[in-house]
């Protein structure tokens, strides 16, 4: 377990003060998946280089099984962040190493025995999926490849955590899906605690069970995915989840609704049966709705016919269906 307590970071130079992160406040239990996210500038880095005392916080604690951090000796600090391994964004791998002789690095530097090390990194690179690669050097990887290889490496010492900052951001889309997938794989099989640090909403859609939002350096809102996704508090956190009309174009020449899915209402097929129920078709103009635990979030604009009594109709549908939505287009103020 890892218990951030009244935790802040300011940086100072000369009469300037920077406040990073200000007053965070978090449990992360052990087996989560945990993101953190927020805009760029928010805190979040500062935040993860504090959790393993990269950067030392000047206020509060963190306290990692049971030992607060802050109070123990540079050396015994040393052995807790080997249980706290790290991924970037930048892959951060040696150019003159190989795959193999990477992942090796950090074994090497705790003095294991090269023989032990190598079949170590060979393993790791077997649950990467890189078994093939273990002479290849970083130029001679993919991107993703690479980022496959960071993972193995920071795996290397057996440790209980996993600080992702930004880890799939480089990445294209499919390749930032497969790295997340074997994040899951990693945390469910060997039981490693995983962090990450976002700015991305589908990254912690798709693997995190719990999320945290920060916004000028403070944590706005915090709890189970599902939760906070379906019907976010934070003003930051709807912005996040559900970017203005992203997806959805604005209503020109038409006269139409823009329906909005904010968790009140059901994951089910709304368009085809608002059809069958008012014996119409539906023009859909564009949508961004996801399907989070079942449960229904985004935007969709559909246009309305020119007769007012199926449009009447339309509207009762989804009044019954607790659907929100606001008319927009022609003849609309």
């Amino acid at each position: 377990m890892i218990e951030l307590k009244h935790l802040s970071k300011v940086y100072t130079n000369g009469q300037t003060k920077v406040e990073a992160i200000r007053d965070i406040n978090l449990t992360i239990e052990d087996g989560d998946i945990f993101g953190i996210i927020g805009l760029s500038g928010a805190g979040k880095s500062t935040l993860i280089r504090c959790i393993n005392f990269l950067e030392r916080p000047t206020e509060g604690q963190v306290i990692f099984d049971g030992v607060d951090l802050g109070t123990i000796t540079h050396r015994e600090l040393l052995k807790k962040r080997q249980s706290m391994s790290m991924i970037f964004q930048s892959f951060n791998l040696l150019s003159q190493r190989t795959a193999l002789g990477n992942i090796c690095y950090p074994l090497e530097i705790s003095g294991v025995d090269k023989k032990e090390a190598r079949e170590r990194a060979r393993e790791l690179l077997k649950v990467v999926g890189l078994a093939d690669k273990e002479k290849s050097y970083p130029v001679q990887l993919s991107g993703g490849q690479q980022q496959r290889i960071a993972i193995a490496r920071a795996l290397a010492t057996n440790p209980k955590v996993l600080l992702c900052d930004e880890a799939t951001s480089a990445l294209d889309p499919n390749t930032t899906s497969s790295i997340l997938e074997l994040l899951k794989e990693i945390n469910r099989s060997m039981g490693v605690t995983i962090i990450v640090i976002t700015h991305e909403m589908k990254v912690i859609e798709q693997i995190c069970n719990k999320v945290a939002v920060i916004d000028n350096s403070r944590i706005v809102e915090e709890g189970p995915v599902t939760e906070v996704f379906t019907a976010p508090k934070s003003q930051i956190a709807k912005q996040l989840i559900l970017p203005t009309n992203q997806g959805v174009p604005e209503a020109e020449g038409f006269r139409c609704l823009r329906l909005v899915f904010d968790g009140t209402s059901a994951f089910e097929p709304i368009i085809s049966g608002l059809s069958r129920s008012c014996d119409t078709n539906v023009n859909i103009l564009g949508a961004n709705t996801r399907n989070i635990d079942g449960v229904a979030y985004g935007q969709m604009l559909i246009q309305l016919p020119e007769d007012e009594a199926v449009t009447a109709r339309i509207k009762e549908y989804l009044d019954q269906k607790n659907v929100k939505y606001k008319e927009e287009g022609l003849n609309v103020g």
